[in-house]
C-alpha cells in the first residue's frame, strides 16, 4: 500500500493520470567500499555504488484486459548513489523501458532491454552464483554479446513440462534510423528449465555489427574546389577533380559478427545449491573463448554464503606475426549476504584473478588483481 501511493504521489505530481492499484514504484540502492589491487598499479580504496546490485528506481504496471490477457510496462533508470549522477546521460530511462502484452500466447514485449544471457526482465541465464554483480566476478566480465539494446523484441512462450521458449530481435541495439543493412541488429533465442529444483537454460546470440562501418575520408570531405583554387593550388598543381578523391583516411570495415553460447544449471538440493556455466563466444578475425564456471551457494548462521570459480581461456585469430594468440584466466571469489531486514542486506566479498600468456599484461581486476567489497544494500 505504502509503495502504491507513492506512485500516486510521483504520478499526480507529473500530470499523469493512471490507475493507482496497478502501478508499482520500486528500487535498489546499494553502496560500500571496495579495496583493490590491479596487477603493476596502485591499491585503491573506493567507495562503491552497485557493486553487485546496479542502483535504479523504476515504475512497474499491469492492466488486466480479461479472458486471461493484460498489458504491462516496466521503466527503469539506474543511477550512481555516491555523486547522484544518472545512469546514462541522455536516457530518461537507461536501464530498461518496456511494453508487454500477455495472455495464453505467452508474452510479446517492446522496447529497451537487456539480452537473453544479460539481465533485465526478458533474460534468461543461469548457472553462476554471482550472476552479473559482483565486480570482476560477474559472468562475462571478460567477453559480451549483448548488454542493454534499443528497439527490441521479445517473446516467450507459456509453459510446457517447465521448458519456456524465448526468442528476442533488436532492429537496431543503438538506432534503427539507417537502412537495414546499415544498422547492428541483434538475434537471441533460448529455452529454459524451471521444475523439479532445477533451474537451467541454453541460450545463443548474435550481434551483426552491421552499423559500426565507418566510410574513408576523402580530399573533398574537408577541402572545397572554391578553397582549393583560391587558397591550395599553385602553378603546376592538379585539378581539384584529380585531387579531390584522394583518400586522407581509410575507411574500417563493418565488425564481423559476434555470436555467443551460454549454458547454465542450477539443482537446488535444500542446504545448498550446486551451480554449473559454460559460455563459448567468438568473432571471426578475433577472440575465440570458451568459459567454464564451477560455483554454490548455501544459508549459513541466518545469510547466504556463495563461492564460485571461473576459467577463460582462447585464441586471438587477428593476432599479429609474433605476437602471442593465445591468452587464459581464472577467477575465484566468495560473498556473504546477511539480511539486516527484508529488504536490507549486508554483503562482504572477496575475489582474485590471474591471467597468462596474451593477457599476461591486462592490468586490470578482471584478468588480473584483487578485489575485497562490504557494502549495504535496501531495496524498496
Amino acid at each position: 500500500m505504502k509503495k502504491t501511493l507513492i506512485a500516486a504521489a510521483v504520478m499526480a505530481a507529473s500530470g499523469v493520470a493512471f490507475a493507482a492499484s496497478n502501478v508499482t514504484l520500486y528500487g535498489v540502492i546499494e553502496e560500500g567500499v571496495v579495496v583493490s589491487k590491479a596487477k603493476h598499479k596502485d591499491t585503491l580504496v573506493n567507495l562503491k555504488s552497485g557493486f553487485d546490485s546496479g542502483n535504479r528506481w523504476g515504475l512497474r504496471g499491469v492492466e488486466d484486459l480479461g479472458n486471461g490477457y493484460s498489458v504491462g510496462f516496466i521503466l527503469e533508470q539506474g543511477f550512481t548513489a555516491n555523486n547522484g549522477d544518472e545512469g546514462e546521460a541522455g536516457k530518461a530511462f537507461n536501464r530498461e523501458a518496456i511494453l508487454s502484452v500477455k495472455g495464453g500466447f505467452g508474452s510479446l514485449a517492446f522496447g529497451r532491454t537487456g539480452g537473453l544471457a544479460f539481465a533485465q526482465s526478458q533474460a534468461i541465464r543461469t548457472g553462476w552464483v554471482f550472476g552479473t554483480g559482483y565486480g570482476a566476478a560477474g559472468w562475462n566480465a571478460i567477453d559480451w554479446v549483448a548488454k542493454r539494446m534499443n528497439n527490441t523484441i521479445s517473446y516467450a512462450s507459456p509453459a510446457f513440462a517447465g521448458f519456456t521458449v524465448h526468442a528476442m530481435y533488436s532492429n537496431g541495439v543503438e538506432a534503427d534510423t539507417n537502412k537495414w543493412s546499415d544498422n547492428s541488429h541483434y538475434y537471441g533465442i533460448g529455452v529454459k528449465y524451471n521444475a523439479n529444483n532445477i533451474l537451467s537454460s541454453l541460450i545463443f546470440e548474435a550481434v551483426d555489427n552491421k552499423g559500426t562501418a565507418v566510410p574513408a575520408q576523402t580530399f573533398g570531405d574537408f577541402i572545397t574546389e572554391d578553397f582549393y583554387d583560391s587558397v591550395i593550388k599553385e602553378d603546376g598543381d592538379l585539378a581539384y577533380d584529380d585531387v579531390k578523391d584522394d583518400v586522407i583516411t581509410e575507411g574500417k570495415n563493418a565488425k564481423k559478427t559476434q555470436y555467443g553460447l551460454n549454458f547454465g544449471f542450477e539443482w537446488n538440493l535444500g542446504t545448498i545449491t550446486p551451480m554449473f556455466g559454460y559460455q563459448y563466444v567468438w568473432q571471426d578475425g578475433g577472440n575465440k573463448d570458451h568459459q567454464f564456471g564451477l560455483s554454490a551457494k548455501a544459508p549459513v548462521a541466518g545469510g547466504t554464503v556463495k563461492v564460485g570459480a571461473r576459467y577463460t581461456f582462447g585464441k586471438n585469430d587477428g593476432a599479429k606475426a609474433n605476437e602471442e594468440d593465445k591468452h587464459n584466466a581464472w577467477l575465484i571469489g566468495a560473498a556473504y549476504e546477511y539480511p539486516l531486514s527484508k529488504r536490507t542486506i549486508v554483503k562482504s566479498y572477496a575475489g582474485y584473478a590471474h591471467a597468462a600468456k596474451a593477457w599476461k599484461k591486462q592490468y586490470d581486476t578482471s584478468y588480473n588483481g584483487y578485489q575485497v567489497y562490504l557494502g549495504l544494500c535496501h531495496s524498496f
